[in-house]
């Protein structure tokens, strides 16, 4: 499988949402964990980083030890 056919079963069976940029989208939340955050708590989100490439992926686990030690349990 394809990783556009991938994200396209995700969406297609609810079980994601649409690839959104950090940076420029911010965070998806729903409004409660906007305010839950807003104040003080600590909401858990789970995302998952797109590579573009095998290089850019060995990048960020060189700057990121979550993306190594988190990639082992799943």
């Amino acid at each position: 499988m394809k990783l556009d056919e991938w994200i396209n079963a995700g969406l297609e069976n609810g079980w994601c949402g649409p690839p959104v940029c950090y940076t420029h989208d911010c965070l998806p939340m729903a409004e409660f964990e906007n305010a839950e955050f807003e104040d003080g708590g600590d909401p858990c989100i789970h995302i998952i980083r797109l590579y573009e490439s095998s290089e850019m992926a060995d990048l960020v686990e060189d700057n990121h030890a979550p993306s190594v030690w988190r990639k082992s349990t799943w």
